[in-house]
């Protein structure tokens, strides 16, 4: 519904997205319509795998330039690409377009938002789209089929949208682009700390995949003493020894995330069978199978149900940390091969992860390792910490930002 109210604060004024901006629907054609990139009368097709926190375009297809039946349905810089049909919880997630290299249009499950220049400034109306409030509410927009929700865009285009002159517009969007850059040099030194720890693990051992250095390949569980978890019943959330316990959503790689952890009564044996001690691995069956991190007694008492393998080493073969990153390159290279079982759903069994071999280095060299990992993660921790603080700062100027109070 269109508003025609003025904000207090000068020449504010709210109106409908639509009055200032307008969808753009995608072209439609077939996977075999795909070509191979640099086709002679083919053009870039973005989808919403591109649509990342910036538009990715590590992974672009190649369609006829026949099947784009309208010139505004090439990509223009300054667009808004959106994921107009995904699942629900990436449905409305967008990103910004730049400068493109190549002529480029998009498919049927994106859409481009795309501003009426003269009205608004493309990177004002980007910002206040991809706003965590305008966000959330274009999630419940989703119009649900099967497993895919859809953007319902007569909603969106009935948003109301505070729209203060262009010149304030851009002061704006300037404003928010400065703390954005911030945090993304906090997320680069941190994506460039994890590419440290890896070339330091290949120095060190080589690809475990490949195992160049020729170590000697032992079963998993020989170095490690594994089991599965605690069997969930819902009969048992609550009574009088519950307890926290962890969850695959919990295990990410190599850190945890404890925001939300669960309960449950743990009985005296189950609480001596599943209970984590400090220099537990802790690595996911399903999800992500592999998925590993070092348990170091984030939680004062702390188990985990059975979604997720402990592996605790035997000190004289291997260090928690060493295996937590090998398994990463195992995930990440294919060395699980077939020791994950696909039925429905990926899963590393707990058969499968004992039997499995994997190179083991002396122990010593492990030790240095695990020594200069630790100073790498002792980086992360400040950067992780700053970029939390920066998080904290953009949410604020965001939040003000679309108030007339910036």
């Amino acid at each position: 519904m269109k508003a025609e109210g003025r904000k207090a604060n000068g020449d504010w004024k709210t109106v409908a997205l639509g009055d200032v901006a307008e969808f753009v629907r995608g072209i439609n054609f077939k996977p075999d319509d795909v070509v191979p990139t640099g086709t002679p009368g083919s053009v870039a097709c973005m989808r919403t795998k591109n649509v990342q926190a910036e538009l990715d375009l590590s992974d672009v297809w190649s369609v006829g330039e026949q099947f784009v039946r309208r010139e505004d349905q090439f990509l223009q810089a300054g667009d808004v690409l959106v994921s107009s049909a995904n699942s629900w919880n990436l449905v409305g997630k967008c990103c910004w377009i730049p400068e493109l290299p190549g002529r480029a249009s998009f498919g049927g499950f994106v859409s481009v938002l795309r501003p009426h220049r003269a009205k608004i400034e493309p990177r004002f109306l980007f910002r206040w789209f991809s706003s965590d409030r305008i966000q959330t509410t274009l999630r419940s927009f989703g119009q649900q089929t099967t497993n895919i929700s859809n953007l319902n865009t007569d909603r969106c285009l009935k948003l109301s949208l505070p729209l203060p002159p262009l010149a304030e517009q851009r002061r704006i969007a300037e404003v928010l682009d400065r703390a954005e850059a911030l945090r993304a040099k906090r997320r680069a030194a941190l994506a460039q700390l994890d590419s440290l720890t890896q070339s330091l693990f290949l120095d060190l051992f080589g690809d475990p995949v490949a195992n160049p250095k020729g170590w000697p390949m032992i079963p998993f569980g020989d170095i490690c003493d594994t089991r599965l978890g605690k069997m969930l019943d819902q009969k048992q959330q609550t009574g009088h020894h519950v307890r926290p316990y962890l969850r695959n959503a919990n295990v990410q790689w190599f850190r945890f995330e404890l925001a939300e952890v669960f309960e449950m009564d743990f009985d005296e044996k189950a609480r001596k069978v599943f209970r984590l001690q400090d220099g537990d691995l802790l690595i996911c069956e399903g999800g992500e199978p592999g998925r590993a991190a070092v348990w170091r007694g984030e939680i004062a008492e702390c188990y985990y149900q059975k979604a997720l393998h402990r592996a605790r080493p035997r000190s004289d073969l291997a260090i928690a940390e060493f295996l937590a990153w090998q398994l990463w390159f195992l995930a990440h290279r294919g060395g699980l091969g077939d020791h994950v079982t696909s039925a429905t759903i990926a899963h590393l069994t707990g058969e499968k992860l004992n039997a499995m071999k994997v190179p083991l280095p002396p122990i010593p060299l492990q030790r240095e390792f695990a020594r200069r990992v630790t100073a790498v993660e002792a980086l992360k921790r400040a950067q992780r910490a700053s970029l939390a603080e920066l998080d904290a700062l953009f949410a604020t100027l965001q939040h003000r930002a679309f108030r007339g109070e910036l």
